[in-house]
């Protein structure tokens, strides 16, 4: 008998005990067929098939697992008679788990879905008690036979490829489906190794092993498939185990979907990510993804005879270079010049610097671009290659008739991979190349931490400046300005201090030049100047004879971004100081510089009374053309002219004695001309009684430095006219 028994614990016993139409009474025991069934067939020549019970769930859901519903309890839907003719009376029945077939392959006799039958019903005869149930066998065969008929239809119209593989990796049924993606009809199939359709690998060749020995019961890949006109097809495959009743490994059921569209699009999309449009460079983000991996793929200890490097010795080094003067291209010849100069300059990169895996050629932006070395051999290298960067951009270009000339600044960082990380990198490149740029561009700038460690307390103290007007850290020290003639003094520069919480005081050169960058030196400006105002009216209150007047430094940020008339108005009305005691120095470049503002500003305060005097004269313009039509009273020399006004040393030939003739010469007529027009000089830096002397014969009228006295307190100032008028 092909059918195997049904175990007896899993079997539905119904004991019922009825009156024959003779009285008698016996006992009938009703065999209930399980609901669902797995049938599939094992080979297509022999007809014969096997029903395969949920030893292996998912792999039936996939291919052999159909739920037939005409295998519903008989007495389901209504009574059925007995075997002696009285009725079955209702109730639910119990699944029972049983494996129908003989064997694999053709192990077996019989055809077809009667097999099945006789697993169930041995010639149309109960299980139990042998009687004869032709009714049931007959609803058994045609539920069967349906079963059959809709697998067959899903199998042969499925819309993906499925193969049937039996225990020696041969195909002993495959679909449609299948047999296009390979370019071979279904009959070419049969019989054919599946390694000759799907490649094998290592990893996936041992998974497959346990999963024909029945270590697993499912294995999902992607893997090539070989075509027959020698095109490769990505596919997705899904292999399930299907066993026998007894748990052991019978077929192989494989679910084959092409995915070679779908890996196109990916591959169109992932290039897209990665890839500058415009220029087709690596962009941003495939450049921190390499830089990254640079930083962290640190390699296993090595013993010292290999030759390979170990972790601590690992560097990494970054070019990162911008275009000088792109702007301009831009602006004057336009855009769609532009970019084709970038693509340029982005072709030429890629041929000339990039070395695979080994050195990247990245567009990070606009006309930034970068050279990454994953692996460089030091700063030599990296400074080499940054000369070669820049030599190679210097080369005219020829962009759609136009040759533009174009260089390039370059900042250099390389160092160990061990303690640094990719943030870090590229903020020192970005650092050293604004360096580099600083430095008169068309070069290359290696990082130095000690400028870096400048670069960041800048960076610190500009972040810390309008806080530290609020809390009150700034303050204000006077330096007297003496009348060479009498030797008195006659005013006072105001000299604005930081008193820092944690580098103590800063003098004006060390935050002055970033408040200007910030825009806090507007807001810092109005505190001094009106400081400075009420300090100069305490002065005048005490010493009412000498009206001291008192200079103060003005910024061209904030004659350009503040109403400075007004503010010097409110500062003088709401200290009481006459505007003729207030000075307000202002550099010549500043002075003179494109627009009309600072020179309007400068006639309204001037017309108010206030004295204006131009800084460091002698360093800017030199437009002597200016002086006779600008609001001027003052010109104060820079302290360069006065270095040639030092004493020798005694018993020494003076050094540089021309420079000296010559500077005095300059200074003379400065002094000379000065005059002429109506205005004051003071000179800067002056550190002896000797250059006092000197200059004070040239017709100087005031001076300031050391010799007279340091910057300090006001109280020092005041001590100076107490002694002055105590005379």
């Amino acid at each position: 008998m092909i059918g195997r028994s049904v175990p007896h614990s899993t079997r539905t016993l119904l004991t019922e005990r009825s009156a024959a139409s003779q009285g008698a009474s016996t006992d009938v025991r009703v065999f209930r067929p399980p609901r669902y069934w797995t049938v599939g067939r094992s080979s297509v020549s022999s007809g014969r098939e096997h029903a395969v019970p949920g030893q292996n769930e998912g792999a039936d859901a996939h291919h052999l697992g159909v739920r037939h519903e005409g295998l519903r309890h008989i007495d389901d839907r209504r009574p059925r008679p007995r075997h002696d003719g009285a009725p079955a009376p209702d109730g639910p029945g119990t699944p029972v788990g049983a494996t129908i077939g003989g064997g694999t392959g053709g192990g077996a006799s019989g055809t077809g879905t009667d097999a099945l039958a006789v697993g169930l019903v041995a010639d149309g005869a109960c299980p139990t008690c042998s009687a004869p149930t032709p009714d049931s066998t007959d609803q058994l065969l045609d539920a069967l036979r349906a079963s059959e008929s809709r697998f067959r239809a899903a199998f042969a119209d499925a819309g993906i490829g499925m193969a049937l593989i039996d225990s020696t990796d041969r195909v002993i049924e495959a679909n449609p489906a299948l047999a296009a993606m390979v370019g071979r009809d279904v009959q070419e199939l049969v019989r054919t190794h599946i390694h000759d359709i799907i490649a094998a690998e290592d990893i996936p060749r041992r998974l497959y092993r346990e999963l024909v020995q029945g270590e697993r019961d499912r294995l999902r890949m992607e893997k090539p498939l070989k075509h027959r006109d020698g095109r490769t097809l990505l596919s997705k495959v899904t292999l399930s185990l299907i066993r026998d009743g007894a748990g052991r490994p019978m077929y192989t059921l494989a679910m084959v979907e092409d995915i070679t569209e779908q890996q196109r699009l990916w591959d169109r999309l992932k290039y897209q990510a990665l890839h500058d449009p415009l220029t087709r460079l690596p962009n941003r983000a495939l450049f921190f993804e390499r830089l990254d991996a640079a930083c962290l793929a640190v390699q296993a200890p090595t013993p010292a005879v290999t030759g390979q490097a170990s972790p601590d010795s690992r560097r990494v080094g970054l070019c990162y270079l911008d275009l000088d003067g792109f702007a301009a291209i831009n602006e004057t010849l336009g855009h769609h010049i532009g970019d084709q100069l970038l693509v340029a300059v982005a072709a030429r990169l890629e041929i000339g610097f990039a070395r695979g895996e080994e050195r990247l050629v990245a567009r990070l932006g606009g006309d930034e671009f970068a050279v990454l070395v994953a692996d460089s051999e030091g700063s030599e290298q990296l400074t080499a290659l940054a000369g070669q960067l820049v030599a190679a951009l210097e080369m005219p270009f020829e962009v759609a008739g136009h040759q533009l000339v174009v260089t390039a600044s370059v900042g250099v960082v390389e160092r160990p991979v061990d303690g640094t990380t990719p943030t870090d990198l590229v903020k020192d490149a970005d650092a050293t190349l604004y360096w580099s740029k600083a430095d008169g561009r068309a070069r290359w700038t290696l990082y130095d931490p000690d400028r870096g460690a400048h670069q960041l307390t800048r960076q610190l103290l500009t972040t810390a400046l309008r806080p530290a007007l609020e809390r009150g850290e700034f303050t204000v020290e006077y330096q007297p300005l003496v009348g060479l003639a009498d030797g008195a003094v006659h005013g006072a520069e105001a000299l604005v201090r930081w008193r820092h919480p944690r580098y103590g005081t800063l003098s004006p050169d060390r935050f002055i030049p970033l408040a200007e960058e910030s825009g806090a030196i507007v807001p810092l400006g109005k505190w001094v100047l009106e400081e400075s105002c009420r300090q100069a009216r305490r002065w005048l209150t005490e010493f009412p004879e000498t009206e001291t007047f008192v200079s103060v430094n003005l910024a061209a940020r904030q004659i350009w971004d503040s109403d400075i008339v007004a503010d010097v108005a409110q500062a003088l009305d709401s200290s009481g100081l006459p505007a003729g005691l207030l000075q307000l120095e202002i550099t010549e470049s500043a002075l003179l510089g494109p627009g009309g503002r600072p020179l309007q500003a400068l006639q309204a305060l001037a017309d108010m009374g206030v004295r204006i005097a131009i800084d460091d004269f002698g360093t800017g313009y030199s437009n002597l053309a200016y002086l006779s039509r600008l609001p001027v009273h003052v010109l104060k020399l820079d302290g360069t002219f006065i270095e040639g006004f030092r004493d020798p040393v005694p018993g020494r030939p003076a050094q540089g004695s021309r420079r000296t003739e010559a500077d005095e010469q300059i200074v003379r007529a400065m002094v000379q001309l000065a005059h002429a027009l109506g205005l004051t000089v003071t000179a800067e830096g002056i550190e002896s009684a000797g250059q006092a002397e000197r200059l004070r014969l040239t017709g100087c009228d005031t001076a300031q430095g050391w010799y007279f006295a340091r910057p300090g307190e006001a109280e020092r100032v005041a001590a100076i006219l107490r002694e002055r008028r105590a005379r």
